[in-house]
């Protein structure tokens, strides 16, 4: 099976279709969808409208702002109030339609093949951060799978867990480039952050997606420019805080 993977589109409109067009003649079976399709950005009925029209093929777990801005009470403490505003505005102007959508999405893990999972923060909890060789070795510790997609921190990184001289190892590091490649070997365990769409926070504010062959064992990540000027635009034109449109010229 060919995926596209998908995570973090937070209200950013431009960027997804930016990463739609960049992906559009790579042949796929299905899409990925990690989660948080709302917050920070200034289009979200535009973003769910999108993923609504992709129809059965998508396969999608909720983020932590997916469920905060159904609920501002599921969560909204723990925002920032930048965040917190851009939850409360986006949940006044969501279509019922939209709404639904939102709801109908499942909170993670969601196995999607024999040895393929997904989430949004952490196996156990859509809220955690997995930033840390720490973090991550407590992640491993609580699924079977051997490649899990995660999203969550907006930053492009792969855990990789084996034995070597019967010991066991665990590496983590960053993903960057615009095209990277990486062949997964059977014989090891993954993490897998293909970064986010809408609001990267790598210092690279390029938009950015993954592709995932399960045959092949291949991931391959994709780095897209987008008009970051013109959804910094229309986060600012909304009302919304000027940090929330400016930090995506910078990605961070």
């Amino acid at each position: 099976m060919k995926y596209l993977i998908i995570s973090d589109i937070h209200g950013n409109l431009e960027a997804f279709r930016a990463v739609l067009a960049h992906a559009a003649r790579k042949r796929r079976d299905a899409v990925l969808f990690l989660g948080d399709a709302v917050g920070y950005g200034a289009a979200p009925n535009q973003v769910i409208e999108r993923l609504r029209q992709m129809g059965s093929s998508v396969v999608a777990v909720r983020g932590n702002h997916d469920r905060v801005v159904l609920d501002p009470g599921e969560g909204a403490v723990f925002f920032n109030p930048h965040a917190r505003r851009a939850a409360l505005w986006s949940a006044e102007v969501l279509t019922p339609a939209n709404r639904r959508y939102l709801d109908s999405l499942e909170a993670g893990p969601r196995k999607v093949e024999k040895d393929l999972l997904i989430c949004h923060g952490s196996p156990t909890d859509e809220d955690e951060y997995l930033f840390s060789e720490m973090e991550a070795q407590a992640a491993f510790a609580k699924v079977e799978e051997s490649v899990t997609f995660f999203g969550h921190s907006h930053v492009p990184c792969m855990f990789e867990r084996g034995v070597v001289d019967e010991q066991e190892s665990l590496v983590g590091m960053l993903l960057r480039g615009s095209r990277l490649v990486i062949d997964l070997d059977p014989s090891r365990r993954y993490l897998i952050n293909p970064g986010s769409v809408g609001q990267p926070r790598d210092r690279d504010p390029r938009a950015a997606y993954g592709m995932y062959d399960s045959d092949a064992r291949r991931f391959t990540l994709y780095r897209v420019p987008y008009n970051v000027e013109a959804a910094r635009r229309r986060i600012i034109a909304a009302g919304l805080p000027t940090v929330l449109a400016d930090r995506l010229l910078h990605g961070a």
